[in-house]
């Protein structure tokens, strides 16, 4: 049998992950790690903790599975995008701790650039809307405030790199500086029509070249690693959202995904086609497996699974995450409660980073029940005006939604969703279809796969949900939720 092994490094805990050559899961391991807030609206990682657990737990999965690094045929890795790591080349520290893609540091130097009409030209060139969000504000940031670190990085000595290239460096022992076309995407530094850095745009942010890792595509025999025992290659690389399109195979134009994770991340398959958003997403770079460059639209919703999480440890409505479905399930509606989730501004299609959160249309007879199922209902809310927003940027049309992510899990959330979007909404059997992609990707770069088509043929459906409610009813809903919206904004 042939195993493969995922590395899935996300923004609140490292995964590893073993498949055998059927896309089966073999074995896991997990471990979380610290959620640094230094300030309002500052979100940090250690990156030496990154490492640390990712590496951890590499060791764990062999050792759950009874598996030698022998017995590895190739490795695939994918990572919370965005997050941004500068580093020294020599020592391999990092120089200050990873600055999260949830940041919102740097909102005000955004706001100066949209003053001085540099934001469409960034759109233009990169897909992605101005916002704290991607890397470049962060990366200036930190040449910016760290001392010493603008003469370092000018004479060469420093790294930068999103999770990805950090982890490939660790894994090579430094002999690797590598991203892949995904990854890049998300930077606000590559241009994804010519597949390349910008030069104008390290310019404007002031950005030496010499930082930046080289890009190749997803699929792609990057190097090895000799760290868990025999040499592995490492022969795939995504960002989790791309990698989890992958996983999902929505290989052709119109094949959409919806991710449940800490955010909701829908992305929408649009081939060699890069088509520019009129209704707030995000265009970016797909997975690539050879040389032709793939694209997808993109709406990302902020706090997405957080929600629950808040209700687990802010609100302290349930002991378990996984309690929620049940708390939710206890009212038969959210009883005219509202829940709008944007702890951290409001991303697609809105934009509005300085956005709070808010519980709007409580009464007394409002109960915790009732405050569970709006935050339950936030989260297809959110996805669905998502959804209508591809729908209007009509580049193909959309006929079923496939979902994945840890609140994919939950009926409740799913039936809501399909009732909400008009059309079915279709869960997989394995639903860690990020690190499935990333394995896909890894046998595809070592020939273990020799298409595409090999990949889609493993893809099996675990449930179908379809929609019961008018669309009448679905639209009046919608109606309330875009007013509570608007209340916030």
């Amino acid at each position: 049998m042939t195993y493969l092994l995922a590395l899935d490094q996300g923004t609140s805990s490292s995964r590893s992950i073993i498949f055998d050559e059927r896309g089966q899961l073999i074995a896991s391991a997990q471990q979380e790690f610290r959620q640094i807030f230094p300030q309002p609206g500052w979100v940090e990682h250690d990156a030496t903790e990154i490492w640390q657990t990712q590496f951890a737990t590499c060791r764990q999965v062999l050792q759950n599975a009874g598996l030698q690094a022998s017995n590895i045929a190739a490795l695939g890795i994918t990572n919370q995008r965005e997050t941004t790591i500068l580093w020294d080349r020599k020592t391999g520290q990092p120089l200050a701790n990873a600055i999260v893609w949830q940041d919102r540091r740097t909102e005000s130097y955004c706001e100066q650039l949209r003053q001085q009409g540099k934001a469409e030209q960034i759109q233009a060139r990169t897909g992605l809307i101005l916002d704290p969000y991607f890397s470049a504000t962060k990366l200036k940031w930190l040449l910016d405030q760290i001392p010493g670190a603008r003469r370092r990085a000018d004479a060469g000595e420093l790294a930068f790199g999103t999770v990805d290239s950090w982890l490939a460096w660790q894994l090579s022992a430094g002999k690797l500086h590598v991203t892949d076309v995904s990854n890049a995407s998300r930077t606000m530094l590559y241009n994804i029509h010519r597949g390349e850095w910008d030069q104008d745009l390290l310019d404007w942010f002031d950005i030496p070249p010499s930082l930046l890792p080289q890009v190749l595509p997803s699929s792609h025999r990057f190097g090895e690693t000799s760290l868990l025992g025999d040499s592995i290659p490492i022969a795939g690389i995504a960002g989790d959202q791309q990698a989890a399109l992958f996983g999902q195979a929505c290989f052709t134009p119109g094949m959409a995904k919806n991710t449940y994770g800490t955010g909701c991340f829908m992305l929408m398959h649009t081939g060699d086609n890069c088509p520019v958003s009129q209704n707030g997403l995000i265009s970016t770079a797909a997975c690539q497996t050879d040389t032709r460059p793939q694209y997808a639209l993109e709406g990302s919703v902020f706090i997405g699974g957080a929600v629950v999480q808040w209700l687990r440890d802010g609100l302290k409505a349930i002991q378990h995450s996984t309690d929620v479905e049940e708390l939710a399930a206890s009212v038969p509606d959210s009883g005219g409660v509202v829940f709008v989730p944007s702890f951290t501004g409001l991303g697609a299609p809105y934009w509005v980073p300085s956005a709070k959160g808010a519980i709007l249309g409580l009464s007394r007879g409002s109960t915790v029940g009732h405050i569970a199922r709006a935050a339950l209902e936030s989260i297809a809310f959110q996805s669905t005006a998502l959804l209508q927003a591809m729908t209007r940027d009509a580049v193909s049309p959309i006929s079923e939604l496939r979902v994945d992510g840890g609140a994919a899990a939950n009926n409740l959330l799913l039936q809501f969703q399909a009732n909400l979007l008009g059309i079915p909404v279709i869960r997989p059997k394995v639903t860690e279809t990020t690190a499935l992609g990333a394995a896909y990707l890894a046998g595809l770069g070592t020939g273990i796969y020799q298409s595409t088509d090999e990949c889609a043929a493993l893809w099996q459906m675990d449930r179908q949900f379809f929609p019961t409610m008018s669309r009448d009813q679905a639209a009046s809903l919608m109606r309330e939720w875009e007013i509570a919206v608007g209340r916030i904004r």
